[in-house]
C-alpha cells in the first residue's frame, strides 16, 4: 500500500466491533437484573418479613417469601413443564418478585430459556439450583411462579393457602384428573374450558382478578 493509498483510506469505524458483537449475540445479558428483585440482596438496615422458608435438595440455594398467601396457584400441563420437571404437570404458586428474597442473590442459580434453548437469564426463564438442579421457580416479566413442594409449610391449615385453583394447558395433559377444578385448554381465562366446571360458574371458583406472570 502506497503512502497515497494510506491517506485515502477511510477512517476506521471504532463502533464496528461492538456492533458486530451485538449482531452476533443480540440477547447477551448484562448484570442489571441482579440488582433488582428477586435477586437483589438486602442491606443490613433493611427489613424483609420471612414468612415462608424454602431451599433446594443440596441446601445451597435458600430463599424466603414475605407474602403469606400466593396471588394464585395452579397446575400446568404444558409440554415444557412436563419435560423439565419429569412429571405429568407442574404445581406453581404466583408471587410478586418483591415477595421473594434469595439468601445469596443470584449465586448458585442456573437459568434456562425454553424459547431459544439457551442457558442464560432471558425472561421468561426457568430457574434451578446450579448444583443439585432442583427446580426453584419460573421467572416471568412481572411475576414469579414458585414451586410449593420445596416451601416449608408444616401447618395443614397453612398448606391450604397453596391449593391450586385451576389447571392450565390441560389439553396437553398426559393424565386425567377429576378434581372438580376448572380446566383450561391454554392459559386461564384466556382459553376454552374443558370439563368439570361450567363456564358460567368459573368466577366463583377462581375469582375475578387475573394475575399476569
Amino acid at each position: 500500500m502506497t503512502k497515497q493509498d494510506q491517506q485515502q483510506k477511510p477512517p476506521q469505524d471504532h463502533m464496528s466491533k461492538s456492533r458486530a458483537a451485538a449482531a452476533e449475540d443480540p440477547n447477551k445479558d448484562n448484570d442489571d437484573w441482579k440488582s433488582k428483585p428477586p435477586y437483589r440482596t438486602t442491606e443490613k438496615n433493611e427489613h424483609f418479613d420471612k414468612i415462608w422458608t424454602a431451599h433446594c435438595s443440596c441446601e445451597r440455594v435458600k430463599y424466603w417469601l414475605s407474602r403469606e398467601k400466593p396471588l394464585a396457584s395452579k397446575y400446568c400441563h404444558c409440554r415444557d413443564c412436563q419435560s423439565l420437571h419429569g412429571a405429568p404437570f407442574q404445581w406453581a404458586a404466583v408471587f410478586h418478585k418483591e415477595d421473594l428474597h434469595f439468601e445469596k442473590g443470584a449465586e448458585g442459580l442456573a437459568f434456562y430459556n425454553t424459547a431459544d434453548k439457551q442457558t442464560h437469564h432471558k425472561l421468561p426463564c426457568k430457574v434451578s439450583c446450579a448444583y443439585c438442579h432442583t427446580p426453584i421457580m419460573d421467572e416471568g416479566r412481572k411475576m414469579v411462579l414458585m414451586f410449593p413442594g420445596i416451601i416449608k409449610v408444616e401447618d395443614p391449615e397453612h398448606k391450604k393457602y397453596f391449593d391450586p385453583q385451576c389447571h392450565i394447558f390441560y389439553k396437553q395433559r398426559i393424565v386425567d384428573i377429576s378434581d372438580g377444578k376448572p380446566k383450561w385448554t391454554g392459559l386461564d381465562e384466556d382459553s376454552d374450558l374443558m370439563e368439570d366446571v361450567e363456564a358460567e360458574n368459573i368466577e366463583s371458583v377462581v375469582g375475578r382478578d387475573k394475575v399476569d406472570s
